[in-house]
């Protein structure tokens, strides 16, 4: 019964597998097809013109700029609202934590559209109100306003990511370091944002790709500016070519290898981390038998 369970636990993750990678490939190869639609077949030979075609796209590298200067932005302005609001949610409790969470989840539910309407909306009647109909600046729509959309529900992921973290921090230890006469800001700097660094990098790079995948909110918030899910959809509407795959697979090189480059970094910190608590354990029993 064991043999059996665990075949068909491989089985489902072999299966699982192939269905997540299966359109990644056919993806790939249907950049180096030489024909006119994104496709594997039929197959007309191999080519490279459809990344010299990209590399000559003036459009989608502008669009491309754009993209990672919003990402920055919103993974930027993300993790400052989001660690903040974890901090805040977890110092109270009661109905106010109650409130506090539910409001900052609620942005989470709400359909992107939604967002990407209602932030144009709202800045832009905001600016007509402060400036006056005739200067409407900085509420104009334009990339700003896509940073503002994205960042009013990236941040309460970031949020998440933190609030867990928090779950596992002791705060015997900033009542001990307040009582040693340490300032609040000085418990902040060296006991709790240590501690949350993990959860505040990995929030971070979530806020990055969300905020490159995302399309409503900047579709509805971006003025006349393109971004890449953006130029994406106009290549849609006005006859895709294979260039959106070869796009498409220098993006995945570029995950793959800031993945491999993070797993080796995280495999040589373990295990210098290991050697160190190893010598420690040698340390400590040469100490006792010397005792």
């Amino acid at each position: 019964m064991y043999k059996l369970r665990q075949t068909l636990a491989r089985v489902y993750a072999g299966a699982f597998v192939f269905y997540m990678l299966i359109p990644l490939v056919i993806m790939a190869a249907a950049a180096f097809n030489d024909n006119k639609t994104p496709s594997v077949v039929p197959w007309k030979g191999f080519t490279w013109k459809w990344f010299e075609a990209l590399w000559a796209d003036d459009r989608m590298w502008h669009a491309f700029q754009n993209t990672l200067l919003v990402a920055l932005a919103v993974a930027l302005i993300s993790v400052i609202v989001g660690t903040a609001a974890a901090i805040l949610i977890n110092s109270v409790s009661g109905n106010l934590r109650s409130v506090l969470y539910g409001t900052m989840i609620s942005t989470i539910l709400i359909p992107g559209a939604v967002i990407g309407i209602s932030t144009m909306i709202m800045w832009t009647k905001m600016g007509g109100a402060l400036f006056g109909a005739e200067k409407p600046f900085p509420f104009i729509p334009g990339l700003h306003l896509s940073v503002l959309g994205q960042v009013s529900y990236i941040a309460a992921i970031v949020m998440l990511l933190v609030l867990a973290r928090l779950q596992s921090f002791d705060q015997g230890l900033e009542e001990a370091a307040l009582d040693l006469g340490a300032t609040h800001g000085q418990v902040m700097r060296r006991i709790l944002l240590p501690h949350l660094y993990p959860a505040i990098g990995a929030g971070a790079a979530v806020a990055f790709f969300q905020s490159i995948e995302n399309f409503n909110v900047t579709q509805f918030t971006r003025g006349g500016a393109d971004t890449l899910t953006v130029y994406v959809f106009s290549k849609v509407r006005s006859g895709i070519t294979p260039t959106i795959n070869a796009l498409a697979l220098m993006l995945i090189c570029v995950t793959l290898a800031l993945a491999i480059v993070y797993e080796i970094k995280r495999r040589r910190s373990a295990s210098l981390e290991a050697a160190r608590e190893a010598e420690a354990r040698r340390a400590a029993a040469l100490e006792e038998a010397v005792i």
